[in-house]
């Protein structure tokens, strides 16, 4: 299998999904702006996100993929599908319990995620109706992170990347036929929630059987290999659990600011999860089923060149994206959102916020790729120490940043705190020598910063001044995007290629 063009697949998946994303955000940006009511949708919808960054996509996945992938490795398909029924029942009986109950602590939650909002009895109100709609949510992605594990596992990638795609589908196409029939029409966009939950579980379903692996009720609590992957799960959902907290306390912490905080700091993040999704949630699905099977064989060089290979291709791939945010925040801002009740003055709110975002981009997407490192070896301990030292940190900047910069502020904070996480964890691969940097380090960086440098001048000159972003029409922006990310792309690449650099170097082919 070549990495690289599996990298290619998962992130072309990604970027229809990231797409489809941007166009849902327009149109509910147009239709409710940012205000009351999108403030209560998007906390509302914050927090079974949450729960499935901590609970499915975190805490599960890291655990569940690499003993998934060692018994695929060392004990073959049959006895895969046995550890597939007991933790899908496992974790579906979980899941009913845990989606009743917060359904039912829908008020509770609420007051402690945003207790802000209690000042205004009816955005309270407004915000646990919301929840109740899409708690349930949490239940069908779960099921959909398992899934989606087990077709990665089988190499099958391009599925998982593309499933999100449904949930916005569903919730454009309640912006936009069932929202005329609510009262207030932002209930329509949680029940766009709970339906794209549901589709996407749907979607998976006939793929797992492709590979012989759709769940049967099976409940076996005392299978080994279950046990194992709830052991792994428990400081794996503590160490998950500490970097969700952050974002969670900066919720509390902008429900108190003026109103919008809350969907300017949606709007940017939304924005900032682009690149995030395209490079590092790509990067991260296709090494940690390489990482665990070079593991399972105890290939200790392989395992290192391919951790070598993912931060050369994070670096060359996320500095400039990094860079292209901070200089086009107004451009992008302006033409995806600047329409209806989303005024200019919301555009630069988000451009603040957006900017801080961009200054810890390649820390984030770096904690993509470097944690594997420890969850390939099923070690979550070290991870979990190093999100409490981050935790801390950002929680310091957040009061030091608080004050002068708002919820720019808050943005920062998570940003540096990405950094500070990348950081810990490259020095604890580096010092339990799990990873050898590879020959020609110090050249690779000197050439991708002056390739950045050249794009920054390209988009900088090309963009303009703010103020016309802000005052022209849909076609004028769109019509100079259309030209400037090109051409600062094409700056990028061709600064590259004169500086040596070429496709093949970065291709990689694994088992």
């Amino acid at each position: 299998m070549n990495l690289l063009r599996a990298l290619a697949t998962v992130s072309s998946m990604t970027l229809l999904s990231r797409i489809m994303g941007f166009v849902r955000d327009t149109i509910v940006a147009r239709a409710f702006g940012a205000g009351a009511f999108t403030d209560a949708f998007f906390v509302a919808f914050k927090i079974p996100n949450l729960l499935r960054r901590m609970f499915a996509e975190g805490a599960f996945s890291q655990a569940f993929v690499p003993v998934l992938g060692e018994v695929k490795e060392r004990r073959g398909e049959a006895a895969t599908h046995v550890l597939v029924n007991h933790v899908a029942t496992l974790l579906g009986l979980v899941l009913v319990a845990v989606t009743a109950l917060g359904m039912l602590a829908a008020p509770f939650v609420v007051y402690v995620s945003a207790p802000g909002f209690h000042t205004s009895p009816d955005k309270f109100e407004l915000t646990v109706k919301l929840l109740r709609i899409i708690f349930p949510y949490i239940f069908f992605i779960s099921l959909v992170a398992l899934a989606a594990g087990v077709l990665n596992t089988f190499r099958r990638f391009s599925v998982p990347a593309f499933t999100p795609v449904l949930l916005n589908l569903a919730m454009i196409g309640s912006a936009l036929w069932l929202a005329p029939h609510f009262d207030p029409p932002v209930l329509a966009l949680a029940w766009g929630v709970l339906i794209g939950g549901a589709l996407q579980l749907a979607f998976q379903l006939p793929f797992l059987r492709q590979v012989g692996c759709l769940p049967k009720f099976d409940l076996n609590w005392h299978d080994p290999d279950v046990q194992r992957i709830f052991k792994l799960m428990l400081p794996a959902l503590f160490g998950v659990s500490i970097g969700q907290i952050s974002l969670l306390i900066n919720t509390i912490f902008a429900s108190f600011l003026q109103t919008g905080s809350v969907s300017w700091l949606y709007y940017a993040d939304r924005l900032m999860e682009f690149p995030s999704g395209m490079l590092g949630v790509a990067l991260g699905t296709i090494l940690l089923p390489s990482l665990s099977k070079h593991y399972a064989d105890k290939s200790t060089q392989e395992y290192s060149r391919l951790l070598d290979w993912g931060l050369r291709m994070t670096l060359i791939l996320a500095l400039p994206s990094a860079v292209a945010l901070a200089v086009l925040a107004v451009p992008l801002l302006s033409t995806l959102f600047q329409y209806g009740q989303f005024t200019a003055t919301d555009v630069l709110m988000s451009r603040d916020a957006l900017v801080a975002y961009s200054v810890g981009l390649l820390g984030l997407i770096m904690v993509k790729v470097l944690a594997p490192g420890f969850y390939a070896r099923q070690n979550i301990k070290t991870p979990v120490k190093i999100a409490l030292i981050t935790l801390a940190a950002t929680q310091l900047m957040n009061l030091v940043f608080i004050g002068p910069y708002k919820h720019a502020g808050l943005a920062l904070a998570i940003g540096l705190g990405a950094c500070v996480n990348a950081g810990l964890l490259f020095y604890k691969l580096r010092r339990h020598q799990i990873y050898q940097p590879q020959p020609g380090w110090s050249v690779f960086l000197l050439k991708v910063v002056l390739a950045v440098s050249v794009m920054g001048g390209v988009l900088w000159f090309g963009a303009g001044h703010d103020v016309d972003w802000l005052h022209s029409g849909f076609r004028s922006r769109l019509l100079h995007l259309l030209w400037l990310i090109p051409a600062g792309a094409g700056a990028y690449f061709a600064t590259l290629f004169v500086l040596g650099f070429r496709p093949a170097h970065f291709a990689r082919r694994e088992a």
